[in-house]
This record gives C-alpha cells, sequence and structure tokens, in this order.
C-alpha cells in the first residue's frame, strides 16, 4: 500500500519520534509503515489520519495484493 505519511508528518513538523509518541506506537513502526514495509491496522491507519487532520484515504492508496 502506498503512503503520504512522510509528506503529511513534514507538513505538520512531526519528527518520526512525536508522532510515534502521539499515536503510542514506536519510531521503527513510522519507519516501515513510511518505507512501506508494514500496513498499518486499520485503528491505526485511522488514528494516523485524526493526527493530521485528513482521511485515510489522503494518506493512503491501496493498489491490491502484492504477489
Amino acid at each position: 500500500m502506498k503512503n503520504n505519511l512522510v509528506e503529511f508528518r513534514k507538513k505538520h513538523g512531526y519528527s518520526q519520534d512525536r508522532l510515534a509518541a502521539t499515536l503510542g506506537v514506536s519510531r521503527q513502526t513510522i519507519i516501515s509503515i513510511e518505507k512501506g514495509k508494514y500496513d498499518p491496522s486499520l485503528p491505526l491507519a485511522f488514528e494516523l489520519a485524526r493526527a493530521f487532520g485528513t482521511t485515510i484515504e489522503e494518506l493512503f492508496t491501496y493498489e491490491g495484493k502484492k504477489g
């Protein structure tokens, strides 16, 4: 799944550490989502969207199943 997390995070002035702390996840989780190595759970996707005042659709683009 593609995402615009880096763009939204920088636009809102969040570091990876600060965003992770705000959401109650590890910095590694944020890094993995940003790199597309980890797709967040639906509740975490909602929390990410809420943190940036946007929608899940603005943050993430589903491209179908991998492999």
